[in-house]
């Protein structure tokens, strides 16, 4: 995957770069917004299993010059995203059971195995805040401990703000053998 540069049209549009991704769900044509470019993506798939550790190999090249969507060379540089969250889905609402989230912004030359733990529950101060759901419901912390989830999201991303047209041209993400740990 990589962050490439969309062009004067892009500019345009205010889409001057498109990050490499790859994630769980569909592509949905009928909600095409320019303006919420998520809007389009159903993230998740059915999923009813309680992994302890989300593994895979990665290698990450930055790209040279990380920008915001304005074009605003930003004072720190591109990150990959690779995460998964398990989620419970009922009656129209959506609540987070569990999250495995890496942000990595070193160069990383040689396909490398990195495991990340499920944290299950709801995610304390010490979380950043990226890594919290944007609708802040979680389930029940009781329920937390035995509670199968319906929905796994898992998301690669060359650029961690690629969603908001930001991110360093040229960065690069490759992952491979990716596989849930039970234990």
């Amino acid at each position: 995957m990589e962050t490439l540069d969309n062009g004067p049209l892009g500019n345009i549009f205010g889409a001057p770069i498109s990050s490499g991704s790859i994630f769980t769900g569909f592509f949905n044509p009928d909600n095409i917004d320019p303006a919420n470019p998520e809007a389009a993506i159903e993230f998740g798939t059915p999923f009813t299993g309680r992994p302890e550790k989300l593994q895979f190999k990665y290698n990450f090249q930055p790209g040279a010059v990380n920008k915001d969507k304005q074009g605003n060379v930003l004072s720190y540089g591109d990150a990959c995203d690779i995460y998964a969250i398990l989620e419970v889905r009922k009656d129209g609402v959506v609540k987070r059971l569990a999250t495995a989230w890496f942000r990595g912004e070193d160069l990383q030359n040689q396909l490398v195995v990195k495991e990340v733990i499920f944290t299950y529950g709801p995610l304390d101060s010490s979380f950043p805040a990226y890594m919290k759901p944007k609708n802040n419901l979680y389930v029940d912390a009781s329920e937390a401990a035995f509670i199968l989830p319906t929905h796994i999201t898992f998301v690669a991303s060359s650029s961690f703000a690629g969603a908001q047209f930001a991110g360093a041209i040229g960065s690069k993400l490759v992952v491979d053998d990716v596989k849930m740990i039970y234990d």
